[in-house]
């Protein structure tokens, strides 16, 4: 019962708001009218030139104001100074003094190695001599040994050409020849020539004759080769009547 009674005011509220309606369209409605153009007239048209904005003025910047500078302490900065220079000073100093201790340490090296060459250099020195020394005396007794076996050797020829000689008639106080017998290392007779004649003919024979009798000495084939090759590869022999030397 109630939603139709709610359902009917609504209805009525519906009608009455479209007659309203319907009466305000009637009131405000007027006739149709005729169409008025506008013809708009000619119009000059003229450019207008704009005068040019003035810049603001820039407002100058203010110079900075300069820092004051900080009073400077003379003596401090004299100060300061003078022991700056005393230490390069100091520096200097100590460089020439390390320099100078350097070359004396070099000097003392040089000095060193220098004395020792000199050493080394006697030493050799007094090595040489005493080597040369040595084979001197070396030399001298070797030299006697050779004349003491060479004087052996001699006499021994010496004695054997004696025995072989045989003087001839002709022979005379004052008379010599002199001959050279060539040998062997075997002690064999191999030449004999004639250095100087005596002057007899007979007598020089005699001499050859008894050197090419001898033939071969023996002995001499225990003579060291070196003896051998210095003193009897030739021997010179002398022949005289009252004498006969080698």
């Amino acid at each position: 019962m109630r939603n139709s009674l709610s359902y009917s005011v609504a209805i009525l509220l519906s009608l009455v708001l479209h007659i309203a309606l319907v009466g305000a369209l009637f009131v405000n409605w007027q006739p149709e009218t005729e169409r008025v153009i506008m013809q708009p007239q000619y119009i000059e048209a003229k450019l207008v030139e704009l005068a040019p904005k003035k810049k603001a003025p820039v407002p100058k910047a203010k110079p900075k104001a300069s820092p004051k500078k900080p009073k400077v302490d003379l003596a401090k900065k004299k100060r300061e100074e003078k022991k700056r220079l005393a230490k390069i000073a100091a520096q200097k100093k100590a460089a020439e003094k390390e320099r100078l201790r350097k070359e004396q340490l070099a000097k003392a090296e040089q000095e060193r190695k220098e004395q020792q060459r000199l050493e080394e250099l006697r030493r050799q020195q007094q090595e040489t001599e005493f080597a040369e020394a040595l084979a001197a005396e070396q030399a001298l007794i070797n030299a006697q040994q050779d004349e003491q076996a060479a004087n052996s050797y001699r006499q021994l020829i010496q004695q054997r050409l004696s025995e072989n000689w045989s003087r001839p008639p002709s022979a005379r106080l004052g008379m010599e020849t002199l001959i050279r017998i060539r040998l062997v290392p075997t002690g064999r007779v191999v030449g004999v020539t004639v250095l100087k004649s005596s002057g007899d003919s007979a007598f020089d024979r005699s001499v050859e004759q008894a050197a090419l009798k001898a033939e071969q000495f023996v002995e001499l084939q225990g003579m060291e080769p070196r003896l051998f090759e210095k003193r009897f590869r030739q021997v010179d022999v002398a022949f005289s009547p009252e004498d006969l030397r080698l």
